[in-house]
């Protein structure tokens, strides 16, 4: 996973379970690469170290700011891209949601419940 980011602290806001997946939502994100994170959502399958995907709230690209001050990226093996820019992604709830569903559909954990640890 090449755009993956390169977290060197970060807070855990909230923990998550999805079928066979544990989330983690961090905030607080300083981070060795030149994106600015307001949140970070990641995704390991259990018995794994490594997140298999990623969701973020970031700062928006300049060309972008017009449409919002943060953009909802998606990072996996397969898929980078950003999804929309808006400044409702420096919320925490609506990325939180927001974020959940998209690993949901990624991962094509659709049918699976998500269950709020912390």
């Amino acid at each position: 996973m090449q755009e993956r980011p390169k977290i060197k602290t970060a807070l855990p806001k909230r923990r998550y379970q999805i079928g066979d997946h544990s989330a983690t939502l961090l905030g607080e994100i300083d981070s060795d690469d030149d994106r600015d994170y307001r949140f970070i959502l990641a995704l390991v399958p259990m018995g794994e170290q490594e997140p298999v995907l990623y969701v973020t709230s970031e700062q928006a690209a300049a060309e972008r700011r017009s449409q919002g001050a943060y953009d909802l990226r998606v990072i996996s093996a397969s898929l980078t891209d950003v999804l929309d820019t808006a400044d409702r992604w420096s919320d925490l709830d609506a990325f939180a949601e927001q974020a959940l569903d998209l690993a949901q559909q990624v991962l094509g954990l659709g049918n699976q419940q998500v269950f709020k640890l912390m």
